[in-house]
């Protein structure tokens, strides 16, 4: 993601916009666009070292707080999209993703843009502190 952090490691992942994600006017729907970031940050985990079924096995669940998305251009049918996730901020128990859908030939030409809040979420059903290894591993990458 051009102008992001050089210290914070990204993770990106393709899709393409399908027939039935267009709303009457022939574009991808807004609403579309949150399942994407969804599916980029749940792959950014799995390349992280941590799928769902580990994060299930632990007891752990992330929870999203907040989502902010800005609409930048029209998605349109066929059209590829790179979404790319980094980490902005780490507390103790949430973090704040940015996530960018952009052409993955021209990352400069971008369609949205959202910052994502999740809360990790321990066995008991309560806010949990994130693991140091969690931290490292989807943080700065080092």
């Amino acid at each position: 993601m051009s102008g992001s952090d050089p210290g914070r490691r990204a993770f990106d992942v393709d899709v393409v916009v399908r027939s039935y994600e267009l709303d009457g006017f022939g574009h991808l729907n807004h609403a579309v666009y949150l399942n994407y970031f969804e599916f980029a940050r749940f792959d950014a985990f799995t390349q992280a070292g941590f799928p769902p079924e580990r994060l299930l096995a632990d007891g752990v669940g992330i929870h999203v707080v907040r989502v902010e998305v800005d609409y930048l251009a029209e998605g349109r049918l066929g059209q590829h999209m790179r979404i790319s996730t980094r980490l902005e901020e780490m507390r103790n128990t949430s973090m704040t993703a940015v996530q960018v859908a952009h052409d993955p030939n021209d990352p400069e030409r971008r369609f949205a843009r959202a910052r994502v809040v999740v809360v990790w979420i321990g066995p008991n059903g309560r806010p949990t502190r994130i693991p140091d290894v969690v931290r490292e591993a989807v943080g700065t990458g080092r």
